[in-house]
């Protein structure tokens, strides 16, 4: 039973000093008990979940495809109007952003329709979101482009495309294999843009397997160690590393792919080095391409309010300029790098490689786990903005199934896209039948349109891929906001945003997430301790340092500690002590014993009295208080270390007449201090519900040794 002062109260006082003073009281608190039987647990918990009855099995199977429980439920009048608008809306997007976006995975453009058309069809069969839109992203997008280019250099592959028919010996030397590329049959030997959809489709299928992993075993957690800050900051480090890349594509400049380490600033360097080689015709369609899409883009941004759905400009622009490609000839007349031929249908589904596992499993983990993160994240955001709920570990299944599955049809990586599900949401949609309309115009694209492209220059995608980056360094401008909210906030956002752009995308999103739990750890290592003065006419105690006209009470110090005491901060809660109160035991007692010691000398020596009165001074002098206490509100837990810290200070101040009393301690830290022992027999009463109780059993009992001493 734990046992606590309601009211001032001294252990030692007799019954009658009781009813005399009448400040005795105690609360009793019975703590509930707490079944440890681990064994019961464990078969109550098999059988939980090896029961099988048919309506745990539909229950199952429901939550599993949760579109077996709002399809049935789907209101045909009021949902089909909005969700087919808002899904050809971002169809129509999609379609010139998959082109481009192919490009910055180091994958021809058909490989990024494809990709577009399996995420929306496969999100909505397991997805619970009715708002997200599942896509190409580009951030994941750069890196696997990265791993691509490294692992076709690795191969023995040329930085040129290879041309489609290459010399028996020179394919057995690069090991390629032979695939089927068209309905007839026909087999080609593998060439680099082959050997690139099988390393892309290889690590997409072990990031969707990392994904459902972490789904079915519940590690969802995993994403909280990415915040807000580190994400964004993540996003933005990893978009000035895109519009490096497509840099090269705006000059129609044929420089190899920077990867690795420092690729950003190699990737200029080689720009600046080629310069000279500037294809004129593609800067001017680049300058062109820029000057139409970006005040358009802002247009659109500034009148979305007014417009029942966005321009769709893009596909403008990339219409205007395959027409004038294709008829200006600019491919044969100026050398204009272009898309080349997107065949249509689907090419036979093929099973990643296996024998590039090993060299792609360890990239994939960050693409599963920034991908999980940034969906789910989504998710919540737009399931609370419209009143219902999604399941954090189905978006983990249903994310890597939209990696599985596709990985076997020649598709890369997905996740959630945020300007797309803005347009979505803002545009009607209503369920996930919008994603399944945007996934059936894409599809008519790739059978019927896809051939269209084929003069679409280089240079256009590039453009459509950098401007699409405003969104994310615009976070710039909202810097000294969050500086002003949260200084360590914007902090991890720059250390993230320059190590992913400076260093690597993999390797700055490393270093954000361990920069970021640093900072964790720092603001426990050295928290705030301030002294607490009471606020008049209530039993409220707050901070000496933050608010005026607080008062004190004499002779006690009332001190808080603002953080978990555990063996990383100990010292801290030490030294804090020490300074606010003024007091260091070991020095006093050391004073004391030093005075000791020299009045001891001086009776030997049977020097004068006056000496020896001042020694007896300098030991016997007062301290200005005689209780402290400590407000644990904020202290969540305690370690053995922290334990230990608590016996000595408290051991330490009693030696010089100082008691130290606990204050507003949490049912976790109350049972740590039982069990590590922290009280004497009959001492547990020494734990007090408010700091004002504490105060009022310091007071009390010090006038009770008063009335004691003058007795």
């Amino acid at each position: 039973v734990a046992e606590f002062n309601n009211t001032s109260s001294v252990s030692e006082m007799s019954k009658g000093d009781d009813a005399k003073h009448g400040f005795h009281h105690r609360m009793f608190l019975e703590p509930q008990e707490k079944k440890r039987n681990l064994k019961a647990l464990v078969v109550k918990e098999v059988k939980k979940t090896c029961s099988c009855t048919p309506a745990k099995v539909k229950d199952r199977v429901f939550s599993f495809f949760p579109i077996l429980q709002w399809l049935p439920k789907y209101k045909l009048k009021e949902y089909l109007l909005g969700d087919m608008m808002s899904g050809v809306i971002v169809g129509i997007l999609l379609v010139p952003q998959s082109i481009a976006y192919s490009l910055l995975a180091g994958q021809e453009p058909i490989y990024g329709l494809y990709t577009s058309f399996f995420a929306g069809v496969i999100y909505s069969i397991f997805g619970t979101s009715h708002h997200i839109s599942v896509g190409i992203f580009g951030a994941l997008c750069l890196m696997v482009g990265q791993v691509v280019d490294r692992e076709v250099l690795r191969a023995g592959y040329d930085l040129e495309p290879a041309a489609l028919s290459v010399p028996m010996d020179t394919a057995m030397h690069v090991n390629a294999t032979i695939v089927h590329v068209n309905q007839t049959s026909q087999k080609l030997l593998c060439d680099k843009t082959c050997y690139a959809i099988k390393v892309g489709a290889t690590m997409t299928f072990i990031a969707g397997v990392y994904q459902v992993a972490m789904g079915f075993f519940q590690v969802g957690f995993v994403s909280v160690y990415l915040s807000d800050s580190l994400l964004s900051g993540f996003v933005t480090g990893a978009s000035f590393t895109i519009l490096t890349s497509q840099a090269k594509y705006l000059l129609g400049l044929d420089i190899p792919r920077s990867s690795g380490i420092g690729s950003l600033i190699t990737t200029w360097i080689n720009i600046f080095r080629n310069i000279h080689k500037t294809n004129v015709c593609d800067l001017i369609t680049s300058l062109l391409c820029f000057l139409v899409l970006i005040p358009a883009k802002e247009l659109n941004e500034h009148f979305k309010s007014r417009l029942k759905a966005p321009v769709p400009v893009e596909l403008v622009v990339v219409v205007a300029a395959t027409l004038a490609s294709h008829l200006g000839k600019l491919k044969e007349t100026y050398g204009s790098s272009i898309a080349g031929h997107i065949p249509t249908g689907f090419l036979p589904p093929s099973p990643p490689d296996w024998n590039l596992i090993p060299n792609v499993a360890l990239d994939a983990i960050p693409i599963a786990v920034i991908g999980f993160a940034i969906t789910v994240s989504l998710s919540e955001m737009f399931a609370k903005k419209h009143g219902y709920t999604v399941k954090a570990n189905q978006e983990m299944y249903a994310i890597g199934f939209c990696n599985i599955i596709p990985s076997f049809f020649h598709c890369f990586t997905t996740s959630a896209a945020l300007a797309k599900t803005l347009i979505k949401e803002s545009t009607g949609c209503r369920t996930q039948i919008s994603g399944i309309v945007t996934s059936l115009l894409i599809l008519i694209v790739l059978l019927v349109i896809a051939p269209l492209f084929y003069s679409l220059q280089k240079c256009v995608l590039a453009v459509i891929t950098i401007v699409n980056l405003r969104g994310a360094l615009r976070k710039f401008r909202d810097l000294p906001k969050m500086w002003h909210l949260s200084r360590v906030d914007t902090v991890i956002w720059l250390v993230t945003m320059a190590s992913s752009a400076l260093i690597s995308t993999e390797i700055g999103l490393l270093v954000g997430v361990c920069f970021s739990m640093l900072c964790v750890i720092f603001r426990t290592q050295k928290p705030e301790a301030p002294l607490l003065g009471w606020v008049a006419e209530s039993e409220t105690y707050e901070s000496l340092s933050a608010y005026k006209n607080l008062q004190t009470k004499p002779g006690v110090v009332v001190l808080r500690f603002e953080a978990p005491l555990y063996y990383i901060n100990k010292e801290c809660f030490r030294s804090a002590l020490y300074k606010q109160t003024g007091v260091n035991p070991a020095l006093v007692k050391a004073a004391k014993k030093k005075a000791a010691r020299r009045m001891l000398r001086e009776k030997e020596v049977g020097s004068g009295g006056n000496q020896t009165r001042i020694s007896m001074e300098l030991v016997s002098e007062p301290l200005g208080f005689h209780t402290i206490v400590i407000d644990c509100c904020a202290v969540q837990f305690l370690d053995t270390a922290g334990i230990r810290t608590l016996k000595e200070v408290c051991k330490d101040y009693n030696e010089i007449d100082v008691q130290v009393l606990l204050a507003q301690c949490n049912p976790s830290v109350r049972s740590s201090l039982m069990r590590g022992e922290f009280f004497k027999e009959g001492e547990d009463h020494l734990l007090f519900h408010s700091v004002h109780q504490a105060v009022d059993f310091a007071l009390g009992a010090q006038e009770h040794s008063g009335i004691c001493a003058s007795k």
